[in-house]
């Protein structure tokens, strides 16, 4: 599904100097209290707000989506049969009950190897095929649905340029306040920002929401390393846009609204579902690669944090916003000292 229009557009458009003092490695002390970049397209302006006052920036019918993917506790640890350590990543979890992670261990790994899993060892972990890039399937035992044993041994997957210990509030922050399907091995970070009282503040406005959910994969952290853009391979996430969604963004349109999309996941499942030309119900693997140019028939408005350089997100943030627009945007806002990545501050794309 790797659709796109040809661009012109070089890697290192995409790559920019960022102060490490800028990385945020703490969350916010408050979620709504980040700070919020507003980019209007139209006008070619930049406005600095925060995230807080949001909802002034919406219209009564307009809708936003947000992607309800419950991050896992997806970070493992466990002991080799020689007393060494690994430790890893979840990723999935397939029909047949396979695990399928990403693991790393001081000596070389083995097909047919078991690994204790978790500092108790209650469950083994026997390696069954390695699948190339530090991926392997491995079988659980005793068997048991991975939500369960997660949540038991496994620590919050914390990006992999935060280098710090996971701490406790870590559990809460990296989640957004409305999780509820369990499957991503990293946040939704443009969710974070949202608190309960900002989502009753929308709906006393007049703007709807909506669901979508994709699970968000390790690849999301993957730089782009060809030189053309186009001939990058994005990874494949699952992802589902149900029913009731398809029928609030109809109704959306026929009264006039916008449709908010929060965050780069929820623009690749929105678009995914449209790939055919209209919107419709969607639930499979995405490996949808947006980048200039690109024809968006879903998202009218974007909510998104500052990403990583050669990233395809930022990619994607300058398909939607204008290449020379947003690139003045982070210029600015690394001049005004914001906040970037996965814990840091948002921009608003009007």
């Amino acid at each position: 599904m790797q659709i796109s229009q040809r661009s012109p557009m070089r890697l290192d458009e995409l790559d920019y100097p960022l102060p490490k003092h800028l990385i945020a490695y703490e969350p916010a002390a408050r979620r709504d209290q980040c700070r919020l970049l507003v980019v209007d397209r139209r006008r070619g302006t930049t406005a600095h707000r925060l995230f807080a006052e949001l909802p002034q920036f919406l219209r009564p019918r307009d809708l936003v989506v947000l992607n309800d993917t419950r991050v896992l506790k997806a970070r493992v640890r466990g002991r080799r049969r020689t007393g060494g350590r690994w430790e890893g990543l979840f990723l999935r979890q397939c029909a047949d009950g396979v695990w399928e992670l990403l693991l790393k261990s001081r000596g070389r790994l083995r097909e047919g190897e078991t690994l204790s899993l978790g500092e108790q060892g209650r469950w083994q972990l026997t390696l069954l095929e390695r699948c190339g890039g530090g991926r392997w399937r491995a079988r659980i035992d005793p068997p048991e649905p991975a939500v369960v044993v997660l949540e038991e041994i496994g620590e919050v997957p914390l990006p992999p340029y935060i280098k710090r210990p996971v701490q406790p509030d870590d559990e809460r922050w990296y989640q957004t306040v409305f999780a509820r399907r369990p499957g991503s091995v990293a946040a939704p970070t443009a969710g974070l920002h949202f608190t309960g009282e900002i989502l009753d503040e929308l709906a006393a406005r007049g703007v709807r929401l909506a669901w979508v959910t994709l699970h968000v994969g390790p690849g999301t952290f993957r730089p782009i390393e060809a030189e053309r853009i186009e001939d990058h391979r994005i990874h494949a996430e699952w992802c589902r846009v149900p029913e009731e969604t398809v029928a609030a963004i109809r109704r959306t349109r026929a009264a006039g609204g916008r449709v908010l999309a929060v965050g780069t996941t929820v623009v690749r499942t929105l678009e995914t579902a449209a790939l055919g030309g209209e919107l419709r119900p969607f639930e499979g693997e995405t490996d949808l690669y947006i980048y200039p140019p690109f024809t968006f028939r879903v998202v009218d408005l974007l909510l998104t944090n500052f990403h990583l350089p050669k990233s395809t997100l930022l990619a994607l943030v300058y398909a939607f916003g204008g290449r020379d627009l947003i690139r003045r945007a982070y210029e600015e806002a690394i001049a005004a000292g914001y906040r970037f990545y996965s814990y840091g501050d948002a921009m608003l794309i009007l």
